[in-house]
């Protein structure tokens, strides 16, 4: 899970929510024209990459995730700042197997025990294994909330731990010739965006394969 840092809203959100007045329509009312600049807004400010398990996504294959659950926070529906893109798309007709990230996650929130992309530490409640697994971190203050989230999201099923491992071994295979200041050099360009505005898919994984192994 890597950070994301809100930007501000596309002023088309901002002049639709307006013309709502009080009034707070049903998801499906969504003008499309608006939700598209919508989507590509969330899309850049993630560096295309899921707001959980920040494999890459593209319009075609993700959906708007509220973090807050709409169902349950219904005030929020349209509230930039509880709006993400995670993977796997909107289309009921193209069938998700296995489920994982906001699809599985569903209408569940828990303020303590959820473990936010909004939350500039969420990368410290982690911790990744060579194979690809993600596990809870050693900190037994944030040991539960990880934990939770693991299994809500279904973050460590096998499609993402191969994928994980997959990006871990790529990497290690490019830095095992370089010095400790070339791979320093890696990670600091792992933790930005690239010439197009994409994160590295799983660069939170490989940044900290990275300091795990090779960053004094």
């Amino acid at each position: 899970m890597k950070h994301i840092k809100k930007s501000q809203e596309p002023s088309s959100l901002t002049q639709w929510k307006q013309k709502l007045g009080s009034r707070t329509p049903d998801w499906k009312s969504f003008s499309q024209p608006v939700k598209n600049e919508v989507y590509q807004s969330l899309l850049q400010e993630q560096g295309y990459i899921c707001c959980y398990c920040s494999r890459p996504i593209s319009r075609q294959n993700c959906h708007i995730e509220h973090f807050k659950p709409k169902s349950v926070y219904r005030n929020l529906t349209f509230e930039y700042t509880n709006l993400i893109v995670s993977c796997q798309g909107e289309d009921e007709n193209k069938p998700r197997v296995p489920v994982h990230c906001g699809h599985t996650k569903r209408a569940w929130f828990d303020e303590e025990l959820m473990v936010s992309p909004l939350d500039p530490n969420c990368e410290d409640f982690f911790k990744y294994s060579g194979f690809g697994e993600i596990l809870p971190t050693d900190d037994l203050d944030k040991r539960a909330a990880a934990k939770t989230t693991i299994e809500k999201l279904a973050l460590d099923i096998n499609k993402l731990r191969k994928l994980r491992r997959t990006a871990i071994d790529a990497t290690l295979q490019t830095v095992q010739d370089l010095t400790d200041a070339e791979i320093q050099q890696f990670v600091q360009a792992y933790q930005q965006l690239d010439s197009e505005g994409r994160y590295t898919p799983f660069s939170d994984v490989i940044v900290y394969t990275l300091k795990q192994y090779f960053v004094a």
